[in-house]
């Protein structure tokens, strides 16, 4: 008998009906043999409604409250979920993230987990019940109600599946697997079926929304095997597999591009004339490192005259929190003046193939080149490559290198890059 975590977003709990529908699934996994553990988000929309609510009281609410208020959405869902079990017959119960204690640190909005208690998970198992667990929620060691982030759900369904020690943790939403590009943005994209928790971890990291980068991050760091599925039909789903024997990186390899990302959420800022001394970048970065601000694709210039340029991109989000802060260190380090783009996008190949085969960025830039594509900034790693372009041609860079890989096409008939 094998142990499953089985994770339902916001789209898989949105009504009554689908509510049913997810019990009905859940009854099948256990009538097939399996011991099931289900995590699920608040209904879809319920999250935005509360937080509509919390502006209508407040203007500034206190980050404490908003996460007692946001946990509730799971509340509602958890219960509902257990009642429709219990009407086909299945008993289940549901438990709240501090009765199975997902023990948190006290940073609200974004709660880190520290510890979790499966002893209770075991116990309902022992009897025979489906646990239902609360997604997206903890409580830290004072007590105080926490909630993970956005997307936190499935860093709750991961981390329940490791401290359990499930066989599979299996998440689903409306969507039927991973796929190598957003299929809204190219239709040509198509769905892979095995991918590592480090090639998974850069798309998550770099804008492909599927899984929240935070659980994949979990996932590799506790070897859990991930399955993502629709909630509406009987597909196999895309595996993401923890690396090593019998990981996907086997599997894969040869692959050199698996997947294409898009980030249109990002912002370009350039520091100009920066004097060219030791310490100045981090300087330069000290006060958005203190403000949680994740900068990326940085790219300094080669000094000329006694300085140099600096430009990186940042969230859009925090574009205008960034340039503040900048701007307060004008007068301390001498440079000219910070300059904001918030119309760019990050595209970005990544694949695990790119360690061992050379011309990957060759066969890249020369297919943005031919289609046009202009290249603000460039940054690289073992497994990945982005480019930062003007976002009008954010569709066309991600169809061209979609084209330029072959990701169409089976990895079997790709072409070789020397080919």
């Amino acid at each position: 008998m094998s142990l499953i975590v089985q994770k339902y977003g916001g789209s898989s709990m949105a009504s009554i009906e689908r509510i049913q529908h997810v019990a009905r699934r859940v009854a099948r996994t256990q009538a097939a043999g399996h011991k099931v553990v289900v995590v699920v988000s608040a209904m879809a929309g319920e999250t935005d409604r509360l937080l509509s609510l919390s502006g209508k009281i407040s203007s500034k609410p206190r980050d404490r409250e908003i996460d007692v208020l946001l946990a509730t959405g799971e509340q509602v869902s958890i219960a509902l979920l257990a009642l429709a079990l219990g009407e086909i017959g299945v008993e289940a119960r549901s438990l709240l993230g501090h009765q199975v204690k997902i023990v948190t640190d006290n940073v609200h909005g974004s709660a880190r987990i520290h510890t979790i208690d499966a002893s209770p998970v075991h116990e309902c198992l022992d009897r025979g019940e489906v646990v239902v667990v609360a997604g997206f929620q903890g409580v830290d060691h004072e007590g105080n109600i926490t909630t993970l982030g956005r997307g936190g759900s499935d860093l709750s369904a991961v981390a329940m599946a490791a401290a359990v020690k499930a066989d599979a943790c299996e998440i689903y939403s409306d969507v039927d697997g991973i796929y190598t590009t957003d299929p809204n943005m190219y239709a040509k994209a198509t769905k892979i079926e095995r991918i590592s928790c480090e090639e998974m971890l850069e798309l998550a990291s770099l804008g492909a929304k599927v899984l929240q980068a935070r659980s994949v991050e979990f996932a590799l760091k506790y070897g859990v095997a991930i399955c993502c599925k629709s909630t509406f039909d009987d597909g196999e789903g895309s595996w993401v597999l923890p690396d090593g024997p019998g990981g996907s990186m086997a599997s894969l390899e040869g692959a050199v591009v698996t997947g294409i990302a898009a980030d249109r959420q990002a912002a370009r800022i350039s520091v100009t004339r920066i004097p060219d001394r030791a310490g100045a970048a981090a300087e330069l970065f000290e006060p958005l490192g203190r403000e949680a601000i994740n900068v990326d694709v940085i790219v300094q210039t080669a000094p000329q005259d006694g300085h140099c340029d600096l430009s990186f991109t940042v969230p859009k989000a925090s574009a205008k929190q960034a340039q503040q802060l900048l701007e307060g260190l004008r007068s301390e380090l001498g440079f000219a003046e910070v300059r904001v783009d918030d119309c760019v996008a990050k595209v970005s190949i990544v694949g695990a193939g790119m360690r061992s085969q050379s011309g990957v960025a060759l066969r890249c830039f020369r297919a943005l080149g031919q289609a046009g594509v202009n290249l603000q900034l460039i940054s690289t790693s073992e497994i990945k490559i982005s480019v930062v372009v003007d976002e009008r041609f954010a569709e066309v860079a991600v169809r061209v290198l979609h084209d330029a890989f072959e990701l169409d096409k089976p990895q079997g008939e790709r072409k070789g890059l020397h080919d």
